[in-house]
């Protein structure tokens, strides 16, 4: 959805804070907070992927490494796969 004009009515809180942001220098416009918020909770986010993704292999290597998942060679699972 794009829009040459969005309106946000974030409530006071959010308000306050933005206004507070802009009066200490941080950003010069509504708009530039609300990006530079926006691009800090997209890094916040991929961090959290890649957490996750690193949690998942780190305990598949555990259970490889205790003998719970069969695990095959390059050549193993070419000929078992390959039809």
């Amino acid at each position: 959805m794009h829009s040459d004009l969005m309106n946000v009515n974030l409530g006071a809180p959010y308000e306050s804070i933005i206004k507070e942001v802009i009066s200490k220098g941080y950003a010069g416009t509504q708009t530039e907070v609300i990006r530079q918020a926006l691009r800090s909770y997209k890094k916040e986010i991929d961090f959290e992927e890649v957490y996750l993704v690193n949690k998942g292999v780190q305990h598949e290597m555990e259970l490889i490494k205790a003998g719970k998942v069969k695990t095959y060679t390059l050549e193993e699972a070419e000929k078992r796969f390959k039809k």
